[in-house]
């Protein structure tokens, strides 16, 4: 009885369930790609399984898996850095081929692809902060860079998306507005 409640305990502090949906987000913003983002989660979450042990306990979890997700990505991307710009690639066109039925869906057609145009280390860095709403110090820490690197990436994805909202059209502008931007 004994056994099976610290079992319990020791499964509770390792619930995944309830990350999925950040996992899978961070995912596909690293890869562009939902299959491919599917296979990532997937890998991670074996990973992430196999090192269980690893896993301080009182830990953030979501961080930890996040970081594991980061690794497992930028170990792929070092291995097969062509089939990742064959995949750019498709995912362009792809993009461009669907039609969009009101101003809304255009726009937000627009401001996905200037995100995801972001060079990798910039859109990570500000996937990680504006959308999994993780703090400065944390996404440098799934990102394993020094919390310097990380507000300079941010800050370099800004500038970039903010001069590409100075390009479009006049219409569409009050509807980007960089998450905690001071202009």
């Amino acid at each position: 009885m004994l056994r099976k409640q610290g079992m319990k305990r020791s499964m509770a502090r390792f619930d995944i369930v309830g990350q999925l949906g950040s996992l899978r987000r961070y995912a596909r913003s690293l890869t562009r790609d939902s299959t491919d983002a599917e296979d990532l989660v997937h890998d991670a979450l074996v990973r992430a399984y196999e090192r269980r042990s690893t896993f301080r306990s009182g830990g953030n979890l979501r961080a930890w898996l996040l970081a594991i997700v980061h690794n497992i990505f930028i170990d792929r991307m070092r291995s097969r850095r062509s089939e990742a710009a064959r995949i750019e690639r498709a995912g362009l066109v792809a993009d461009q081929s669907i039609p969009a039925s009101q101003d809304h869906s255009v726009r937000l057609s627009q401001v996905r692809e200037a995100f995801l145009s972001l060079p990798e280390e910039q859109r990570s860095a500000l996937h990680l902060v504006a959308i999994e709403g993780l703090s400065y110090q944390q996404a440098a820490e799934v990102i394993g860079v020094p919390l310097g690197t990380l507000m300079s990436r941010i800050g370099r994805a800004r500038a970039a998306l903010r001069e590409m909202e100075e390009g479009a059209p006049q219409k569409a502008r009050p509807h980007l507005r960089i998450v905690g931007d001071d202009q």
